[in-house]
């Protein structure tokens, strides 16, 4: 997503966003006895806004935030054991796309989409922003 105001309209982007849609995987995930013991489906979301350093990076690819990359890690957190809570894994996602200097803030949406027969998803949504001492 970029936006422009009307003093910028034609010049540098006021943001820059990377997004990964409702990328659905099995996870082993929640508290419950049956949870543990089988892999259920699991759709993530994820919304990293880069730093003001690394705006709109335009058709340079080596300035940009690398979507493949954050798939991979969340793939990886989701093959590397059991996790009580979505809460857990969106923190651990959260923790791995802000070690990427160029990200300035995430949002990760993760959703048990099995749980209830007449809900499409349920599960928890976090926002974290760099730390102020952290410069990107």
């Amino acid at each position: 997503m970029i936006e422009y105001g009307p003093a910028t309209r034609g010049r540098e982007p006021v943001s820059y966003t990377v997004t990964v849609r409702g990328l659905v995987l099995m996870c082993s995930i929640g508290i419950r006895r049956r949870e543990r013991e089988q892999k259920q489906r699991v759709r993530v979301s994820v919304d990293l806004v880069a730093t003001a350093g690394a705006a709109f990076p335009g058709d340079d690819r080596r300035r940009v935030i690398n979507y493949e990359k954050v798939v991979a890690a969340i793939r990886e957190i989701a093959r590397s054991g059991h996790i009580d809570l979505c809460e857990g894994f969106a923190e651990r996602i959260c923790s791995v796309c802000l070690a990427d200097p160029r990200v300035e803030r995430a949002r990760v949406w993760v959703e048990k989409l099995d749980v209830f027969a007449d809900a499409e998803g349920v599960g928890a949504m976090l926002e974290r922003s760099r730390p102020a001492d952290q410069p990107g």
